[in-house]
């Protein structure tokens, strides 16, 4: 099926990726065009994206990969994630804060940043397994020029930045103001270029030492000694420590192929248990309402699973077999009605982040998210490094009875899910989306637009989308839905018992989705207008 679209899909032989900021897709493709594979043209995107989307990402950060090799048909899951320090234990926190961890400050900062982590593992890989020509220095050299020389900050920076009240408005924290006001203030984005110079050095560290640099050489004493000066109890040592973990991915079968995500502790298996959910029912012969509503009742029983069970799996056993059981799951999709909403509830959760898919005409695909956790994660910066930590800690439990509730060296619950679809054992779709809890609602979205109703990657991530309730931090039951939907779906939506609350036609809510569709003659995909990124091939 054919549909008009705001941008233009894009078509290649050689390769493809799509990122949600241009700057970051123009280093992929100049990898790309240099003989890497998709891979390189990753991690030439996400070190890129780290610099010049600072609000929704960065070095302090998280990641999750998919990463499928072309040559040995095999699938791979990274897991670049930080545990939390060995001082921030569940009964210091409790005894400080009460009930809940601090969003921002040092006390939100208690996890180690692993991106850089993830990019020196998928670089590993591309150089020993896949026989890559491009060195480590060379896949950073975009996200170093970036960061010294500075570039144009995006509408989404500006956006995001001026919205971030709590950090540069009267009320923002004291001990925040100094270091982030310096370098990130609203007012500061009025300059034609945007220069993070303490990052470029920190960059160019990375760049000569890799990994190590980061975890465990000069750099890495620096970055505990910032980080604890803003009361954050991470250490040297939590640093050193920290390994990025090759997983085996999760599979479920749908409509012929397999839908692909991460396993705990990162919240795929909702994403997996929505799609299984929905292929009990013809999603291709559904009107709009209709299939909004099923899509939705789908996700309120994944999220049931995934709110009582999602912890880090070394601490709790997460039933992932159990979750995602087909006899189990066709039980609970006999409880969905068509014409009833079904009450959900559960804790809210909340993400920016970024997604980058890539692939390459030997066949390798990649997918993966990257993400701060709230914009500017914890809001400190660690001393002189140009290091914006996350505030991924923040969304452990300080319930002792939560299965994600805090301990040291722990994993919190994951938001970010890198997900791929195959067909015959190999990608054919290879797609993901920021968003928190959105994450799964939009990947059901374009799998189910791509596979079941027939529009391309352009299409399906242009059509309208919706929101189900508890995200961006907002424990509300409401489904949001674009203005694109129309009046008459959302009078549908509301006779059925639906909280509906229209947004605007092209809402950030919505999560910033990206798709690469591996066609016999090609790759074809899809970068998301509510972003400010490309997708672009050779």
């Amino acid at each position: 099926m054919t549909a008009p679209t705001r941008w233009p899909e894009a078509r290649a032989t050689r390769g493809l990726v799509a990122t949600p900021h241009a700057l970051a897709s123009e280093a992929a493709l100049a990898v790309l065009q240099r003989g890497g594979n998709a891979v390189d043209a990753a991690i030439a995107a996400a070190t890129t994206v780290a610099v010049v989307y600072p609000h929704m990402n960065g070095v302090g950060g998280d990641s999750f990969w998919l990463i499928y090799d072309g040559r040995r048909h095999t699938l791979r899951a990274l897991n670049a994630a930080g545990r939390s320090a060995a001082a921030a234990d569940l009964d210091t926190y409790r005894a400080r804060f009460g009930s809940a961890i601090p969003v921002r400050g040092g006390a939100a900062a208690l996890t180690v940043p692993g991106v850089v982590s993830g990019w020196w593992e998928a670089h590993v890989l591309s150089r020993d397994v896949l026989d890559s020509p491009i060195d480590w220095h060379t896949l950073l050299e975009d996200a170093i020029a970036h960061a010294r020389d500075g570039f144009p900050p995006s509408p989404g920076q500006r956006r995001e930045t001026a919205d971030a009240a709590d950090l540069f408005g009267g009320a923002a924290p004291a001990e925040l103001r100094a270091p982030l006001w310096r370098i990130y203030h609203p007012a500061l984005l009025a300059r034609e270029r945007f220069v993070q110079a303490d990052l470029a050095t920190t960059l160019e560290e990375i760049a000569r030492g890799g990994a190590d640099a980061f975890y465990r050489g000069p750099l890495a004493r620096r970055i505990a000694l910032g980080a604890a000066a803003a009361g954050s109890p991470l250490t040297g040592d939590d640093l050193a420590r920290h390994q990025a973990e090759w997983v085996d991915p999760l599979r479920v079968p749908y409509r012929g192929g397999e839908a692909v995500s991460c396993p705990p502790p990162t919240q795929g298996f909702a994403a997996l248990a929505i799609l299984s959910l929905l292929e009990g029912f013809d999603v291709s012969a559904l009107g709009e309402a209709d299939y909004v509503h099923l899509v939705v009742e789908a996700t309120k029983l994944a999220f049931e699973d995934r709110d009582r069970y999602l912890a880090d799996p070394t601490f709790s056993a997460v039933p992932v077999e159990r979750c995602l059981d087909p006899a189990r799951l066709a039980e609970r999709r006999r409880g969905i009605s068509r014409r009833v909403a079904m009450r959900a509830a559960g804790a809210p959760a909340r993400g920016d982040t970024i997604a980058i898919v890539t692939a390459d005409a030997h066949g390798n695909a990649v997918c993966l998210i990257q993400s701060l956790y709230w914009e500017f994660g914890s809001g400190v910066i660690a001393g002189d490094t140009g290091v914006l930590l996350q505030n991924r800690g923040a969304f452990f439990s300080l319930d002792p009875a939560h299965v994600n509730r805090l301990a040291p060296r722990k994993q919190p619950a994951h938001t970010l899910i890198p997900s791929m679809y195959l067909v015959d054992g190999r990608p054919r779709l290879v797609y993901g989306t920021m968003g928190g809890e959105g994450q799964p609602q939009t990947q059901a979205a374009l799998v189910t637009r791509m596979v079941d109703r027939g529009l391309g990657p352009q299409a399906a991530v242009e059509a309208p989308r919706w929101l189900f309730g508890r995200t961006w931090g907002e424990a509300t039951q409401s489904l949001r839905l674009e203005a694109r939907f129309g009046d008459e779906v959302t009078q549908s939506l509301r006779e059925r018992g639906h909280d509906v609350s229209v947004v605007e036609d092209w809402s950030d809510l919505m999560g910033h989705a990206q798709v690469i569709r591996v066609d016999p003659d090609g790759l074809s995909g899809g970068s998301d207008p509510r972003a400010d990124g490309a997708a672009l091939g050779v």
